[in-house]
């Protein structure tokens, strides 16, 4: 019998995941006394603790017991949605995780839809049971409540609960149970999960779901063995998705065992290990034995939903703040990040310029600001859904909408979506005032209409979106409701200038910040364009004014970061990222080239 179980945990963003992990880690012995460790440890990635969100999915390996439990940690996020489809095809069983008060959001949908298809069986864990308005009981019946639409088995559906509160490493089997810790996590794991089929004796096969990159050793595929012994040394036949055979060498095998990686000499059927020595290794590709390769089946990669094109930054302030500004820079990176990425695509479509095609904005987003933390400098397009031709019908991509809105606020909410083709589906007190409604909607009404929803809900909104299906094209969508307030003159902004526009509309922008023709400094209280002067500067006489100078009061700007920017802007404007800086311009910067491409 093998002493190895493979589990994935998964969720809807923020329902507690990684902190999950963290607490298996940490009471499992995994960490040596002496051992410090971040909260959070498996959000390795800058971006991810600052967020405090999963973006990458990665593993790591426990002992429990005389058992090896091999984890992988998934994002929540819809953008990342690909990453768990692959995942969910390399392990046994799954941790559902779902949070005490939110209960089934759309992402805890969309996982377990995806693992009910593929057959695997749950074990469920109702987490944050100590947050004052949980509600477990309202949420266990939800969740037999959506294996039963989704179609699940019998077996599926007599899954076991346990009830969590991981950020204190506090878990037990029934609510009326005394606080405990994880050990019926553990136990629940060794139960329920399935070891792993397959056999040592086989011709060797192993898939690989995810890659990794090292500047000393190349592309890694860290994958999961079906079959066989994989060997360091040992030389392999490469199955690629298309039908073509590569032979190669593993130059190096590595094992895992908490956040740790080493090197390892072999290892067998039902182990998750990581490879190095093959350049051209892709996720879904199968290693098989070079006397007898036997494939496994391809991995469906879930289609982009949206389009940017990142460009050369032409704009009269570039190369000040970047290091890296040339199109040869700025390709290269966009490949290398192709190369690990199988969810984006990248096309060249003109001199300087890059069409990345992604699943959503912010998958979108975290690329660009990993780019400029990295000193490039670029310009970004407003994002586009993709639109597909479907058995000769134009059809463009849904999403699965919800939203979390005080009850007094939920009417101009939904008169908004209304002017954006949404339609209401569902409409459900959650207690304390709040109501949960569910729509559908095109994925292009959502583009510029986060900033919109936290105005109208006083920042007490919640929004959640997935991917639904692709349906036929809706027709026109309302977009901005507002114009933007240009900068006619290049210079250093003064204060008197910014006090005489604040009346017109938004500021982006503060005193002593550099701008020139044709930067977009503000937001229009109306829906037209309206070019102002910020650099005027108080004119000077030597005749004394009667009345006292009148107090020059600004109101503080609003700050736009690179995803509230990238939502904010139309067709004919584009967003320019440099390390320092996030400015937002229009195309064409001057008002008569403007008005010339107007009128084409």
């Amino acid at each position: 019998m093998q002493k190895i179980r493979n589990i994935a945990v998964i969720a809807h963003v923020d329902h507690g995941k990684t902190t999950l992990v963290d607490g298996l880690l940490e009471q499992s012995g995994t960490y040596g006394a002496h051992e410090a460790h971040a909260e959070r440890a498996m959000d390795s990635n800058d971006l991810e603790k600052e967020r405090g969100i999963t973006i990458l999915s990665k593993n790591t390996a426990i002992r429990y017991k005389d058992y090896k439990i091999n984890i992988i940690d998934t994002p929540g996020h819809a953008d990342f949605g690909g990453e768990v489809e692959r995942v969910l095809k390399m392990v046994d069983g799954v941790l559902v995780l779902v949070d005490a008060y939110e209960g089934v959001m759309p992402q805890t949908k969309f996982v377990v839809k995806k693992m009910l298809a593929l057959g695997k069986k749950p074990i469920v864990v109702i987490n944050k049971i100590d947050k004052p308005s949980a509600d477990p009981e309202r949420v266990v019946d939800e969740m037999f409540d959506l294996f039963a639409a989704m179609g699940a088995t019998d077996d599926q559906q007599d899954f076991p609960i346990i009830y969590a509160a991981a950020r204190d490493g506090m878990a037990k089997m029934d609510m009326s149970d005394p606080d405990g810790d994880f050990t019926c996590i553990f136990d629940a794991i060794l139960e329920h999960v399935p070891e792993p089929e397959g056999d040592r004796e086989n011709h060797t096969q192993a898939q690989v779901f995810t890659l990794d990159y090292d500047n000393y050793v190349g592309k890694i595929g860290i994958s999961r063995i079906f079959n066989g012994v994989v060997r360091k040394g040992d030389n392999i036949m490469l199955a690629k998705a298309d039908g073509e055979f590569t032979k190669g060498k593993i130059t190096k095998l590595i094992g895992f065992h908490g956040l740790n990686r080493m090197e390892i000499q072999e290892a067998e059927a039902g182990d998750i290990v990581a490879f190095a020595g093959i350049e051209t290794v892709d996720v879904g590709d199968t290693i098989c034995d070079p006397a007898n390769p036997m494939p496994l089946d391809p991995m469906h990669i879930e289609e982009p939903t949206l389009t940017v094109v990142f460009a050369v930054n032409d704009s009269p302030l570039a190369g000040q703040e970047g290091k890296h500004v040339t199109s040869n820079k700025l390709k290269e990176r966009l490949e290398f990040e192709m190369n690990t990425n199988v969810a984006m695509r990248l096309e060249v479509v003109g001199e300087g310029k890059f069409k990345v095609s992604g699943r959503g904005e912010l998958q979108i987003t975290v690329l660009a600001e990993n780019m400029r933390r990295e000193n490039f400098e670029f310009s970004i397009s407003r994002p586009e859904v993709i639109v597909k031709e479907i058995e000769g019908v134009k059809c463009e991509p849904f999403e699965h909408l919800v939203i979390d809105v005080p009850e007094e606020l939920s009417g101009s909410v939904i008169e908004r979506l209304g002017k954006r083709k949404a339609e209401m589906k569902s409409m459900l007190p959650m207690g304390q005032g709040f109501q949960r409604i569910e729509f559908e909607i095109p994925a292009r009404a959502l583009i510029g209409f986060r900033g919109q929803f936290l105005t109208d809900t006083k920042g007490e909104g919640i929004m959640n979106h997935s991917f639904l299906e692709f349906r036929p094209y809706s027709g026109t969508v309302e977009s901005r409701s507002y114009g933007a307030l240009i900068s006619m003159t290049p210079g250093s902004t003064l204060a008197f200038s910014l006090f005489g526009i604040q009346d017109r509309g938004v500021l982006f922008i503060g005193v002593q910040t550099e701008v020139y023709e044709g930067m977009i400094i503000g937001e229009h209280s109306r829906s037209n364009d309206l070019v102002v002067n910020p650099i005027k500067g108080k004119a000077q006489s030597n005749v004394r004014s009667s009345g006292a100078d009148e107090a020059i009061k600004l109101i503080p700007p609003r700050d736009m970061s690179l995803e509230r920017a990238l939502e904010w802007i139309e067709d004919d404007e584009l967003l320019e990222v440099t390390p320092k800086s996030v400015r937002i311009r229009k195309r064409f910067l001057t008002e008569a080239e403007r008005k010339r491409h107007s009128r084409k």
